[in-house]
């Protein structure tokens, strides 16, 4: 079965057996070919491709890109379906590599969460976001070894936003640094794999980011075993000088967890982590930050220069926590109790801010205004380049031909219209 809006799509098929209506409320067309064969095109847009914005059809088959001549001239087909996107903008599912929670749930808390990933996977659809890394906080060994197992890789669909892996965050940083992280589970890795296994048990291998603060004795080692397990490492957290820094990334080190905050602050005699986005002692094409745009963070200006200092590398974040979509008062994230005043999220009795409550898309939205780029860069800090971290360009984050056709409809105020994975659409604006 096929499901599409009947009020976006108008069938470019001549023989359609039948049609019902389906429990999603969308229609259901049984026709004679198979689900995998059937080709959408969607047409009257703009299409976020080779960082411009370009008029131009995009087709779909099976959940992926497909080349329109390859199509027409080799295969001689035409389309089954036609979705007219009525003159938006169609850019790639955004991305989010780190997020704690959301509408009530925090993955750092060790009951109910198979059902936390769950909600969160599908009331991300609402915000564009086709991907995402569950964020797991500095936390007891028995919560890793309880919750980890149970966030798995999946793929996305009409169930939810897509699961890339985890984002470990700690245990494993440094104490003066902790932010809202509880300080009585920090600990050292000692320099060895068997530390790190031991604190994350089986759980270890759903981890594709782990956040730790350089600095801590014999990290170069343990970086480089990392690296070579398929996990990205991410410096933050972290008292960290610039050589110590510069030392982490030629290891292999290739992400800095949100940039300005829970590190040293700039100096001019030794910048620190900061340092790196204009390092001449790495390979800046390869080192990413994540950076939270939601205007409480981190300070336009500080977003500008990150901007001006090294834009390829740019990747926001949400750093969200589990109030997001949620009022303002008392909940929790991790061992912790947070506070949300006024749209702000503090750890309760204190002044320490503790992460955000703004949508991935109104941190792009809030980064285009302050930092004067182009909508299609803006996007592409939300779905490219985050993309790019993980090494899964090829499949995400871009709607080049042989991608997965996973992205959002939206105008141009960055209002969403839709949001579709695998070229379904999940999520409908108003809806």
């Amino acid at each position: 079965m096929f499901f599409l809006n009947t009020q976006e799509v108008q069938s470019s098929s001549e023989n359609v057996p039948g049609v019902q209506q389906s429990p999603e409320g969308q229609e259901e067309y049984n026709i004679d070919i198979p689900q995998e064969d059937i080709i959408t095109k969607f047409w009257n847009c703009r299409i976020l491709k080779h960082h411009k914005l370009v008029q131009e059809d995009l087709y779909v088959r099976n959940g992926i890109i497909i080349d329109s001549e390859q199509l027409f001239y080799s295969e001689k087909r035409t389309p089954h379906f036609d979705v007219d996107c009525k003159g938006m903008i169609v850019a790639p599912g955004l991305i989010d590599l780190q997020i704690n929670g959301g509408f009530g749930y925090d993955f750092s808390y060790y009951k109910d969460t198979e059902l936390a990933v769950k909600t969160v996977s599908k009331k991300l659809l609402a915000h564009g976001v086709t991907s995402f890394c569950p964020t797991v906080v500095t936390s007891p060994y028995y919560i890793y070894h309880d919750i980890l197992p149970k966030i798995k890789r999946q793929k996305g669909g009409r169930h939810g936003a897509a699961v890339l892996g985890v984002h470990a965050e700690g245990p494993f940083i440094n104490k003066e640094k902790k932010g809202a992280h509880p300080e009585k589970f920090i600990t050292d890795h000692k320099g060895t794999m068997l530390s790190i296994k031991e604190a994350y048990g089986a759980g270890y291998e759903n981890i594709c980011i782990l956040t730790l603060a350089p600095e801590l004795r014999h990290s170069d080692q343990i970086i480089r075993k990392l690296k070579k397990d398929g996990i990205v490492v991410s410096l933050g957290h972290s008292m960290a000088n610039l050589s110590q820094s510069e030392s982490a990334v030629k290891h292999g080190a290739s992400f800095i967890t949100h940039l300005f905050n829970a590190m040293l602050s700039f100096h001019h005699r030794d910048p620190g982590l900061i340092g790196l986005l204009t390092s001449d002692q790495v390979d800046l094409d390869k080192l990413f930050y994540g950076i939270i745009s939601d205007g409480i963070h981190t300070h336009p200006c500080a977003l500008r220069i990150a901007y001006k200092a090294h834009p390829n590398g740019l990747v926001l974040i949400t750093d969200a926590l589990s109030a997001l979509g949620l009022t303002d008062g008392r909940h929790k994230i991790g061992q912790m109790d947070i506070e949300i005043k006024g749209g702000i999220a503090f750890v309760a009795g204190t002044n320490t801010l503790c992460g955000s409550v703004t949508s991935l898309l109104e941190c792009v939205k809030f980064f285009h205004k302050a930092s004067g780029c182009s909508m299609e860069f803006a996007l592409e800090c939300a779905s490219l380049h985050p993309a790019k971290v993980l090494h899964i360009e090829k499949n995400k984050g871009t709607l080049n031909v042989g991608a997965d056709a996973d992205f959002i409809i939206l105008n141009d105020y960055f209002d969403l219209i839709s949001t579709w994975i695998g070229g379904d659409m999940v999520y409908k604006s108003g809806n």
